[in-house]
């Protein structure tokens, strides 16, 4: 039993380090001998836990991806038990989606923001994005699409799906914490305030989903 313990701190370790440098540097600028010696461990224990390079990374993404959507679908099946003969509001149903991640690096910032900076990285990246993110968080997306065409019957596919583009882009830029905003409001606003962000995006994002829905059509 205590080797058993051994073997999950050391591959916990090992992903915490590789979350944290992937984070910083992306795949290609991560060797294999930098993740292990940044966790402490002997560098042939990676391909004992893990395959390659590439599964450590799979490894990484999924562990977490996992919570994410599980902590979304919750959201959002609590929200639909409550509008039972109705559809949600717009803003209740962005809200299902974005929130409990925003309240996860509020609460716990020190333990999520490696990862949520990585799925910044990967989602605006040519290379990874379309495989990555279809991957961990399509059929997850795809369950909310279906929940904000009911809300919304009068929009289009095509807007519907540019509207979901818009909501990923801001909320990939919000994990990404640039500070950008801290320095073009002088201070006013902080890129790290995700409480602030929270209270602001899905009422934001709702109104655009609502503008493409309504615009006239050609």
């Amino acid at each position: 039993m205590q080797k058993a313990v051994q073997r999950q701190q050391t591959r916990d370790r090992i992903l915490d380090a590789a979350e944290e440098l992937f984070a910083h540097r992306g795949y290609e600028g991560v060797s294999v001998r930098q993740i292990m010696s940044q966790a402490g461990a002997d560098v042939s224990l990676a391909y004992y836990h893990f395959k390659s390079k590439r599964d450590l990374f799979d490894q990484v993404m999924l562990r977490k991806a996992e919570t994410l959507n599980a902590l979304r679908l919750k959201a959002l099946e609590a929200l639909e038990r409550r509008h039972p003969d109705d559809a949600p509001t717009i803003e209740e149903i962005i809200g299902a989606f974005t929130k409990p991640l925003l309240e996860l690096l509020a609460d716990n910032h020190e333990e999520w923001q490696h990862y949520f900076q990585l799925i910044a990285q990967i989602n605006s990246s040519s290379e990874w994005g379309g495989e990555l993110m279809t991957r961990y968080f399509d059929p997850l997306v795809s369950r909310f699409i279906e929940a904000l065409r009911k809300a919304l019957p009068e929009c289009s596919n095509e807007d519907l799906y540019w509207s979901y583009h818009f909501l990923s882009g801001a909320l990939t830029l919000t994990f990404a914490e640039t500070g950008r905003i801290d320095n073009l409001s002088g201070g006013v606003c902080r890129s790290s305030d995700m409480r602030a962000i929270n209270d602001r995006m899905p009422a934001f994002l709702a109104a655009g989903f609502r503008a493409l829905a309504d615009k006239p059509r050609d």
